[in-house]
Parts: C-alpha cells; sequence; structure tokens
C-alpha cells in the first residue's frame, strides 16, 4: 500500500495538471467519471494516504489501497480505473479505489493529522493517543486518525529506531518514549520521502523484512499483531515491551 511520502511523489509528479483543464475521462469505475469533463483543476493536494484532485464545489479521491498503481503520460495493458486526459498529458490510476468529496476538502479533511502537512500538530497526537490507553503501538501507528500517511514500514522503521516493542501498549509506554514515537513518525516520513526520490529505500531498511537486528545481530520477528494484524517486524532485544499491569 502507498504511504503518505509515495503519494506526496505523485503529487510533485502531477503538479503540470494543476490548473489544467479535464477534456476527458474514463475508466471502469463505478462513478461518473465524466462529471470532471470540462473542469479546471484547480489543486492538486494529499492528506495521508489520499491523492486529492480539486475542482470547484468537489474534488475527485483516489486511494490506491494494497495494489494501486499510476502512470503518468503513459499506460498499462490493461482498463485504468481512471483516465484523466489534459491538454498537456494524460494522468492514469488503476486498482485504485474512487470517491467523489462534496464541498470544500476542508470539511471532510483535519489537517493536523497528516503527519507530512504543515499543518501537522504533535500535541493532538498525544491528545489522541493517551485517550485510547488500551491500544497497542503497532495499530495505534497505522490509525489514520492518528497518523494520516504511515504505513506498515514506517511504523516497523520507527518503532525499531526508537527501541519500543509493538506489542506495548499505550498506557505503558513512558511519556518521553511516546514524545519519540510521535517526533519519528513524522520526521521517518520525511527521510522516507527523500529515499523513495533517491530510489534507495529498501537499501535504508534496518528491520522491515530483515532476518538479523543491525544491532544485537539477533533474529528479527516477524509476527501479525494487533488488531490490525499486519506484518510487524522487531528485535525482542532491543525493543522493550511495555504493558499496563492489567496486561
Amino acid at each position: 500500500m502507498p504511504e503518505g511520502p509515495s503519494i506526496v511523489i505523485l503529487k510533485e509528479a502531477a503538479a503540470k495538471f494543476r490548473g489544467k483543464t479535464v477534456r476527458k475521462a474514463t475508466g471502469n469505475s463505478k462513478l461518473d467519471l465524466s462529471r470532471m469533463e470540462g473542469r479546471r483543476v484547480r489543486a492538486l493536494r494529499s492528506w495521508g494516504k489520499h491523492f486529492l484532485v480539486e475542482f470547484s464545489g468537489f474534488s475527485m479521491r483516489v486511494h490506491m489501497l494494497m495494489f494501486g498503481t499510476y502512470r503518468i503520460d503513459e499506460s498499462k495493458p490493461v482498463v485504468p480505473r481512471m483516465s484523466l486526459q489534459f491538454d498537456n498529458g494524460v494522468l492514469n490510476f488503476y486498482s485504485s479505489s474512487l470517491q467523489y468529496i462534496e464541498g470544500r476538502l476542508e470539511e471532510t479533511y483535519d489537517w493536523r493529522i497528516d503527519v507530512m502537512h504543515e499543518e501537522w500538530n504533535p500535541r493532538h497526537a498525544r491528545a489522541s493517543l493517551k485517550s485510547q490507553p488500551d491500544t497497542l503501538v503497532c495499530d495505534a501507528l497505522l490509525d489514520q486518525k492518528i497518523f494520516a500517511g504511515v504505513g506498515n514500514i514506517i511504523k516497523n522503521e520507527v518503532l525499531f529506531r526508537i527501541g519500543l516493542h509493538p506489542a506495548s501498549n499505550i498506557g505503558a509506554v513512558p511519556p518521553k518514549m511516546l514524545g519519540r514515537l510521535i517526533t519519528q513518525a513524522r520526521q521517518y516520513s520525511f527521510v522516507f520521502l527523500e529515499w523513495k526520490k533517491s530510489f534507495v529505500l529498501r537499501k535504508h531498511w534496518l528491520v522491515h523484512t530483515k532476518s538479523l537486528c543491525p544491532r544485537c545481530g539477533g533474529p528479527i520477528q516477524k509476527q501479525y499483531l494487533g488488531v490490525t494484524q499486519r506484518r510487524t517486524f522487531f528485535c525482542p532485544r532491543c525493543q522493550p515491551l511495555f504493558r499496563s499491569n492489567e496486561h
């Protein structure tokens, strides 16, 4: 699933379509894509894992789910979910979820929880975390209502970097470490962005998909943890487990 930094890359790559008019909108979506024809793109924005094509009065939301892809000025040998044709090129999406957002985007999206947005608010994140003390940190990091844009890779790498076991519950995590969790969720997302742009992201993974810990040399465990049941890679030696007494 494309994480927040990958959607920022898409937004930057598609920037040439900002201010341009959609000449034709086609695809195998059940939505009436023709609604966008003849409409000028006011802005291209991202919120977490959502790519947003903003028009006057409404927007098109694209979520690429687990296996979605896009192509700019080229196509794949399959019918796209949505193809937007402009005078200066074409924007194609495949295996994606589409949804029209009515009205202003600010009425739907809270930019304070997008880890890559300038309005990101760490205090808001801390308050949200403290309101759910029983939640496992591996689930909390993937909660798009707290950390919009954080995905499984970022989750695994952040938890390893701060030395926190993914099965720790929020209420038992020391306050300073909780602060590091919040800070790193944002900071690592921007590091992810730069590595992704340079095509070296995989080279810098410390724990995700790895078998040996780069710190202690011990075995990395892979488990499917929490409510989300996503693949979780961690070192049981270097990432202490914090659990409340009732757990």
